[in-house]
């Protein structure tokens, strides 16, 4: 027998009654939604769907979930001050059909929500008020995470801008300023919310508890904790941002990025803030600070980008934005992958960093820009494995930013780092971690070396080495790759791309081939098992009215020494076994001029493996003994000496003082109200080709000074 839903949940026939739905909104200021909610002078439900099957591949990762867990009881608790109930929290795999649920379930009449950019939340929008809308729903979104909406934004003949540094100038021409942060509503009135039932959310397992309990200790999620933390900001740090926003050994950055992500913090109110500190600034006349308030505000305004570039190009976290990095050969090596995210490299500075990630969840800006710069072109792997791992093990993972950050790195971007450049982890460790206090604190089986060889031990004489007790290759290894071989291996992969990528144009001029700019046809190299097996959850079941996902992530847990050394034993005996690495191969049909050296070894081998219907070649392989001299111990439950001012945020990048309009992509005029996402960009999925740029932004090292990594950290 089924229950009415005004006896279900407290409905009220005769009065009016809203739901507002949060998700990456978690504050009651400044928060539109809720906002017009309040005005309406009915009944409002707050409600919290967990839906994570929903982002496929994208599952939060363990800190993620924690910080997500906090969150939401803290906004419970500022709700229920303002006289709301409760926060209605549902537990389904399918957001949709939960929220149309509780809408019958209270007898709403109306949904409020807050937009988001990603193609699945905008699929999943415009199907929600599609679905709501033909019950006599009335459904209303607003705009809280971004300062301007992506449609708001575009060029002089109306289209979308390509490139960083013309968007931002365009968002700071604007002809109206951002909308002032909205106030806390006085008062919520939820009715009775007694009988209507929530569900019980699970974010993390037993195995997870401890770990999880050590970030309590540096950070404290919530929307009126995020104000705290964008007050001391302000007050300190952001003064001399411009000069020691690079320095990785010291906290100098803003920490505001788990805030934003998760909506707790409000950009508007850090844009306007900031703004007014720049102008007192400048009318004392100090052009320093003035200059810190710039560079911070362009952090702003690349989180702004990244999720313009998202809605105008779903396919971003996953296809490279210009046609020629298609051809790419990248080398897949799970082997190699795995000493990356272990903190094996041989190269302190990159080994620091993902020592500090593994343990924390959290990475200085500049040292994501070190580890991914080392994963894309020393080592080259792909790209979107780099991407997925800092999903998995970020505090403020953030797919649209994390997507603009590695697109950045592998020179998927036209205004972004060239590709055939590598960055020398020695000399950036002296530029980032001058005096090794950085290395010293996440590797302390180098923390006696001195300051002269911490970023380069092997060049360390034998006597400086033995005094420090180190040993090389055992209890720190040797490069897993030497620099030199990792730069002509890049150049030579490079002429391999161009020589594929003219090929398959004089093809497509012939009339042999079609589409250059398509990637839809382009088969994705798939993530490796080795990681899915490290993070992966069983499909979501009801046990006892309460819907679960099982889970199991063993690289997110905090590392301690006895654990990892039987972890890397075990890998070693395995790894040693299974140290093929492979590149993407070209489609066969592609027929090629002369054959490298290197293309007749490996017909003679005929070494190949085939990962996710594309054919890969073995044409880079550790000798054996330098890969039984890959071993390392892993830092001591380091974590627990961690402060909350010691890191950074996703690495994106700073803009040049001046950048020249290329041509836009072709996107039709977006109306998140109405039309399919899919309908309303119908070339979403087209890579651009590089021939297309302005003839003023040149390949070579004019790239690579015009964008340099930056953050809102």
């Amino acid at each position: 027998m089924s229950v009415s839903s005004s006896s279900m949940c407290g409905g009220d026939a005769a009065g009016m009654k809203s739901v507002v739905w949060f998700r990456r909104d978690l504050r009651v200021e400044d928060n539109p939604a809720l906002a017009a909610a309040a005005r309406t002078a009915g009944e409002v439900v707050p409600a919290y769907v967990w839906s994570p099957e929903e982002d496929g591949p994208y599952f939060p990762g363990r800190v993620s979930r924690w910080w997500l867990s906090q969150s939401l009881k803290h906004l419970e608790a500022s709700l229920h001050r303002l006289g709301a109930g409760k926060l209605v929290t549902r537990r389904s795999p399918d957001a949709v059909v939960a929220l149309l649920q509780l809408v019958r379930d209270t007898g709403a009449t109306h949904l409020f929500f807050n937009h988001l950019y990603d193609p699945i939340s905008l699929v999943r929008d415009h199907r929600l008020k599609e679905m709501l809308t033909a019950e006599g729903i009335i459904v209303q979104s607003f705009n809280a995470d971004l300062l301007y909406d992506p449609w708001e934004v575009n060029d002089d003949e109306g289209n979308p801008f390509n490139m960083f540094m013309p968007f931002w100038n365009r968002c700071l021409s604007m002809p109206y300023d951002p909308p002032a942060p909205l106030l806390p509503p006085k008062k919520i009135n939820s009715g009775d919310l007694s009988m209507c039932p929530s569900d019980d959310l699970i974010f993390e397992d037993e195995s997870e508890r401890g770990s999880n309990a050590l970030l309590a200790r540096a950070w404290s999620p919530g929307w009126q904790n995020a104000d705290k933390a964008l007050t001391a900001f302000l007050n300190g740090p952001l003064f001399d941002y411009s000069v020691n926003r690079k320095k990785a050994d010291s906290a100098n950055t803003s920490l505001l990025s788990p805030y934003l992500h998760f909506g707790e913090l409000s950009v508007r109110k850090v844009f306007h803030l900031v703004r007014m500190k720049q102008l007192v600034w400048s009318n004392e006349g100090n052009h320093a600070a003035e200059e810190s308030c710039t560079l911070f505000l362009r952090s702003i305004g690349l989180r702004e980008y990244s999720r313009y570039l998202c809605f105008n190009h779903p396919c971003s976290h996953e296809k490279p934005l210009l046609a020629h990095l298609r051809f790419f050969p990248w080398i897949v090596n799970e082997c190699t992958f795995k000493f990356w995210r272990q903190g094996r490299t041989g190269y302190p500075l990159v080994d620091a960093g993902m020592r500090e990630l593994w343990a924390t969840g959290w990475l200085h800006d500049r040292i994501r820009v070190v580890v991914s710069s080392f994963f894309v072109k020393v080592l080259q792997l792909p790209w979107r494995w780099g991407m997925k791992y800092f999903w998995d093990t970020l505090l403020d993972a953030d797919l649209e930013s994390d997507a603009l950050g590695w697109q950045y790195i592998s020179g998927s971007l036209p205004d972004s780092r060239e590709l055939d450049h590598i960055d020398n982890p020695q000399f950036e460790g002296y530029k980032f971690d001058p005096h090794g206090e950085y290395v010293r604190r996440w590797l302390p089986e180098l923390a006696r070396l001195p300051t002269e060889w911490i970023h380069h031990p092997w060049n360390a004489p034998a006597s400086v080495l033995q005094a420090a007790g180190i040993e090389l290759g055992s209890n720190y290894p040797l490069p897993i790759v030497e620099l030199d071989a990792a730069k002509a291996r890049l150049q030579e992969a490079l002429s391999e791309m161009w020589q594929h990528e003219a090929a398959s144009r004089a093809a497509m001029d012939t009339g042999m081939e079609e589409g250059l700019g398509d990637s839809s046809d382009v088969p994705l190299i798939e993530f490796p098992q080795d990681l899915q097996m490290e993070v992966h959850w069983e499909p979501a079941r009801v046990t006892a009215n309460v819907l679960t996902t099982v889970q199991k992530r063993q690289d997110q847990m905090v590392p301690t020494m006895t654990a990892s050394l039987n972890r890397i034993e075990t890998e070693m005996s395995a790894d040693l076994g299974n140290s093929v690495d492979s590149r993407a191969e070209v489609p066969s049909r592609m027929h090629l001029e002369p054959q490298t050296e290197r293309e007749e070894m490996i017909r003679s081998t005929g070494n190949a493996v085939r990962t996710n219907g594309i054919h890969h070649h073995n044409n880079f392989q550790q000798p054996q003994h330098r890969m039984r001299n890959i071993f390392t111990t892993s830092v001591s439950e380091a974590s627990s000496s961690w402060s909350g001012r010691e890191g950074g945020v996703v690495p994106v990048w700073s803009p040049p003082a001046a950048s020249g309009h290329s041509e836009t992509y072709a996107a039709d005029e977006p109306d998140v109200s109405s039309r399919s996402y899919l309908d309303r960009h119908p070339q979403s999925h087209l890579m651009m080709n590089w021939s297309q740029l302005s003839q003023s932004l040149t390949t070579g090292r004019d790239v690579e000074n015009s964008v340099q990594p930056n953050f809102i950290g």
